[in-house]
């Protein structure tokens, strides 16, 4: 194939039957019928040079997210899927799984290849064959998918065991008869001690075996324990898991308040007779029950529960809206009712999100405040209704508001009400009345003040919410007719005008009902009602014949021959449901031969004393659906909902979670260290006897006693440490365990570049996974080895067909604080025109000897800035500079960004140049010391080595004072990977960092020693002393201040 074919990928190309528009195959021609719009594509893929074979699966791939249809490629790409190239094979097998299923034959093809993909020395190519062959949906295969997801539960990989956990569901509807076996896999799987299977494999429990909750007691504990550090949706998953668990397994925290409610309501039915003023003796002895119950148990949380609900509550900060949901429904059914206020802050900030968001917290929301109104009290003005605001949106927040009126600020809530009522959105209005009239039922003392606020309503031009008032204000008379006759009589006169047919019929109703209050009007109604009998709906007929027949009975001279007209309209109608209305109450009503008994009593029928109606919330029974489920959302059972179990009322045995701790751990099993437990010291390391060449040997892959999270080493002797310190320590160690997660291929072990590199594994529930191949460096990089070389990375779509983003981590912690911003131009001196820099720390890809420098041009002049770009200019010897691509437009008050690469020479000397758009403006990049470095994964025994030839001039100590905020592990960790561009030596005696200067790769090497009362010692040892002397400085600052 020639070069110009392959190099106008994005060129116009006018070959015959290219469409018109779109010129490359990826991107337009929606319309095309052009068989041969694949063939370039076919010949990359069939050549020798992997360069084209990657070329070509990248922009298939590209394909895929943008949602064309590649499926016309999959012989071309099936053929490399033993293609040599591990970049190659890694974006095969990404196409695969979303192909796989819709060509089955020519994957079955391949399925030797596969197999043989399961025993690849590379975790990547392992974890994708798996999920290539679960995804052919053949019976034929399910024992070679079976035995696959066997091995893949026992892989030395993390990543691996999470993928056969993802692999678990698909067998399962794929063969339902495979659950014993499979329940077997999921059971070893959750005695994982990692992670990253942890949210998997309960997805996979609760796909294939909810109701075994036997495999979770021993593995709750752990569960509890691994939370906060899961990924986000993990954490989900296994919070709606362990509420439904804990409703089995502990005692209803509220049960002696829940006894004494339901003792204590003396309330009577609503149906129930005024002059039956006694008791029963059965509620009786129920009261004095649950008094003498609640008196005598007082009740003792089970240690479990409150581990649940402590290692749960920090995840209320998470940035994750479904997590924060969760951790809110599980407080709402498991905790004590002191304790649930917490969630209300929570909610409340989430509402600040998307409307999608707001719409689901604000459904839970509801439910919430009819159970548990106090807890959002506070927070009143939060649900507030802003113009901007969906309908959907509005609605739910006036069900909110309505929920939390009382006496103290119902006078608040109705004048945010007669707002609304002025709104142009008529379904809103609509609301808006509604929750007037339960304002009004519910609240005694404003109800006068609602109804004449209603009456005025019905003035109102707009015909809908005239009608919608009439509605409500029928509903409130029913309370009290007698003292509102005059209301009566004002809305008789409104059936001229009115053609909403409910209002219409409720007017009728109303007078119908009380026609002894209006006894002059209420014949000229029916009179009126007559004449246009036949014009009128179904609903409206039906109460012009209750009228009629009421107004027989109970002013017959007037109305007599007006109510036989009535009923021979009505014998006589379309509607059968209103002839058979008809023929039954002429029986009911005009005595004659043939009636029946029932005639007598036709008075007490028509005229009985009926209950004014109770306006109830729409949300009053739905908390018996778990709270945050789709079941809840849609107040229907929605298919795989698990029901929330009742409380029990004996406790279950609590010992079935004991888990017997062994002193002997067994040399190379994977399972070996917990990992939120750390050893914090050398000494301990050695004590548990781990043999660390078992993975340093076979594969570069360390075992989880490198990965283990240094912020939770105290967690056997302090359970109860802070949430915040919990989380930070987490994500400043994550780093390590990444690093000690991945493993590096023979293929690319020529080039030691690879230690800049790290995993990265960002799992979202088959979501986004970008991975990147490490390899711990033995050897001092050379800087002739250094070439360019495109990061290994996987695009794991699992499932989902996710439009993906290639994604590569630096391999230190990023705090935000490191993102230090740096003015580089005013915009007085720069004419209007702002420029701000910051130290990005990411790898800088054009050319890994620059540090990557990120500029933010912000134009804050009234007219546009046309062509920025920086000028060429001699530099200082040695230093060079690669420009960003020229910004051709910056109109007036927007903001552009740029990263631009520059070679320092391992200096901090300043870097000039000039920033030129409509003039030049002279500048200056001055980096401080800790921006010249980069972070390398160093082992414990590595970093002594290393240490031990850096010795005499090439070492620096210093003894300081920590500063009274920074004596902490975390906050030392903090500080000084702030200051200088450093990686953590995980499982350090003292708190040990590495990292290489980025020209010249010497190895830089801090150690803070801590000792009593914020005494330390600050040791670096670095090549150059220069550096290693201004390093020592800007530490100094850091801890001290």
């Amino acid at each position: 194939m020639s070069a110009s074919s392959f190099n106008d990928e994005k060129g116009g190309s006018s070959s015959v039957g290219e469409p018109e528009y779109g010129h490359d195959p990826a991107s337009g021609g929606i319309f095309s019928s052009d068989y041969k719009r694949h063939d370039d594509l076919k010949e990359m893929l069939d050549s020798n040079k992997d360069s084209l074979k990657l070329e070509a699966m990248k922009r298939i791939v590209a394909m895929i997210a943008r949602g064309k249809n590649a499926s016309d490629l999959f012989p071309a790409v099936v053929k490399n899927v033993a293609c040599k190239n591990i970049e190659v094979k890694k974006l095969v097998y990404v196409y695969l799984v979303r192909y796989a299923e819709e060509q089955q034959d020519l994957a079955l093809l391949s399925i030797s290849t596969f197999q043989r993909g399961l025993k690849d020395p590379n975790q990547l190519i392992r974890a994708s064959a798996l999920r290539v062959l679960s995804s052919i949906r053949v019976t034929i295969i399910v024992p070679i998918m079976m035995l696959a997801i066997k091995e893949a539960a026992s892989d030395m990989s993390p990543y691996v065991r999470k993928t056969a956990a993802h692999a678990i569901p698909k067998l399962y509807s794929l063969d339902p008869e495979q659950k014993d076996q499979l329940i077997e896999v999921i059971e070893k799987l959750l005695a994982d001690k990692t992670t990253l299977v942890a949210g998997s494999v309960v997805m996979a429990f609760e796909e294939v075996c909810p109701e075994r909750i036997d495999l979770i007691h021993k593995n709750y504990r752990k569960l509890c324990n691994l939370l906060i550090d899961v990924e986000e949706w993990g954490q989900v998953v296994i919070i709606n898991m362990l509420t439904r668990y804990a409703r089995t397994q502990f005692l209803n925290p509220n049960i002696n308040e829940s006894l004494l409610e339901e003792g204590g309501s003396g309330e009577k039915t609503f149906y129930g007779s005024d002059e039956d003023e006694e008791e029963d003796e059965e509620e009786k002895e129920k009261k004095a029950e649950a008094a003498a119950m609640a008196k005598r148990k007082p009740y003792v949380m089970d240690p479990d529960h409150r581990l649940l609900l402590r290692n749960t509550k920090p995840l209320l900060q998470s940035r994750n809206a479904a997590v924060v949901m969760a951790v809110a429904q599980l407080y709402f059914h498991l905790a004590p009712k002191a304790e649930v206020g917490v969630i209300a802050k929570a909610l409340v900030r989430l509402l600040r999100s998307h409307s999608e968001v707001q719409y689901v917290v604000l459904q839970n929301v509801a439910t919430m405040t009819i159970k548990r109104r106090g807890m959002f009290e506070p927070y009143l003005k939060s649900f507030y209704i802003r113009s901007t605001d969906p309908t959907q949106i509005k609605v739910l927040k006036l069900e909110v508001l309505t929920n939390l009126a009382n006496e103290t600020n119902i006078s608040t809530i109705l004048r945010e009400f007669q707002t609304y009522i002025k709104s142009m959105d008529k379904d809103f209005v609509a609301a808006t009345i509604q929750a007037i009239g339960r304002c009004a039922t519910n609240i005694g003392e404003v109800r006068d003040t609602c109804l004449n606020g209603l009456v005025q309503l019905l003035s109102n031009r707009d015909e809908l919410v005239v009608a919608e008032s009439v509605v409500v204000i029928k509903k409130l008379l029913q309370m009290q007719p007698e003292k509102h006759s005059d209301i009566i009589k004002h809305m008789a006169k409104l059936t001229d005008n009115i053609q909403v047919p409910m209002a219409r019929a409720s007017i009728l109703w109303l007078i119908g009902e009380y026609c002894e209050h209006v006894p002059k009007i209420a014949p000229d109604v029916l009179r009126k009602m007559a004449k246009s009998f036949t014009n009128e709906e179904d609903i409206v007929k039906l109460q012009i014949i209750n009228l009629a027949a009421k107004l027989y009975l109970t002013n017959s001279k007037q109305t007599k021959l007006l109510t036989q007209y009535v009923l021979n309209l009505a014998k006589y109608d379309q509607n059968y449901d209103i002839r058979d209305r008809a023929r039954f109450i002429r029986q009911l009503i005009v005595p004659t031969e043939k009636s029946g008994a029932l005639s007598k009593y036709a008075k007490k029928l028509f005229l009985a004393l009926k209950p004014a109606p109770v306006l109830e919330s729409p949300f009053k029974d739905r908390d018996h659906f778990q709270l945050g489920s789709l079941s809840h959302l849609l107040n229907a059972k929605a298919g795989g909902y698990q029901e929330l179990p009742d409380w029990p009322e004996a406790a279950p045995d609590p010992s079935v979670r004991n888990v017997e701790v062994k002193e002997s751990v067994l040399l190379g099993d994977w399972r070996e260290v917990p990992e939120w437990t750390k050893c914090s010291s050398r000494e301990k390391r050695k004590e548990k006897k781990v043999e660390k060449p078992f993975y340093s040997d076979s594969e570069g892959e360390s075992g989880p006693t490198e990965s283990a999270d240094s912020g939770n080493e105290e967690e056997e002797r302090k359970p109860e440490r802070k949430s915040k310190q919990s989380k930070s320590d987490s994500e400043s160690e994550s780093d390590e365990e990444d690093e000690s997660e991945s493993e590096s291929s023979p293929s690319e072990s020529e080039d030691s570049e690879s230690e800049t590199e790290k995993i990265c594994l960002e799992t979202r529930r088959e979501h986004l996974i970008s991975l990147s191949e490490s390899k711990p460096p033995s050897k001092p990089v050379k800087k002739e080895n250094k070439k360019e070389k495109k990061e290994m990375s996987l695009l794991d779509l699992d499932d989902s067909s996710v439009i993906v983003h290639l994604l590569v981590c630096p391999q230190t912690i990023a705090p935000s604080s490191a993102l230090k911003s740096y003015e580089l131009l005013h915009r007085i001196t720069g004419e209007g025109l702002s420029v701000e820099y910051c130290f990005s720390r990411q790898p800088f890809s054009p050319d890994a000897n620059m540090v990557a420098v990120q500029m933010q041009f912000t134009n804050n002049a009234t007219s546009d800035a046309k062509n920025l770009h920086i000028e060429d200019m001699k530099l200082q010897s040695g230093m060079r500079v690669k420009e960003f691509p020229e910004i051709e437009l910056l109109p007036a008050g927007e903001t552009a960004t740029a990263v631009m690469g520059i070679d320092f020479c391992d200096s901090t000397q300043a870097c000039r140049r000039p920033v030129t758009h409509t003039r030049k403006f002279f500048v200056s990049i001055q980096p401080p010391v800790g921006e010249l470095m980069r972070p390398v994964f160093l082992t414990e025994n590595e970093f002594k080595k290393e240490q031990g030839q850096l010795m005499g001039m090439n070492e620096i100590t210093e003894k300081l004072t920590l500063d009274v905020n920074c004596r902490n592990e975390h906050t030392i960790v903090l500080r000084v990977t702030t200051a200088a561009n450093l990686g953590r030596v995980p499982c350090g005696s003292d708190k040990e960092f590495a990292g290489r200067t980025v020209t010249s790769s010497s190895l830089v090497l801090v150690t803070v020693a801590t000792k009593e009362e914020g005494a330390a010692q600050l040791t670096v040892n670095c090549e150059k002393m220069v550096i290693g002397t201004m390093l020592v400085k800007d530490i100094l600052l850091a801890l001290t201040q």
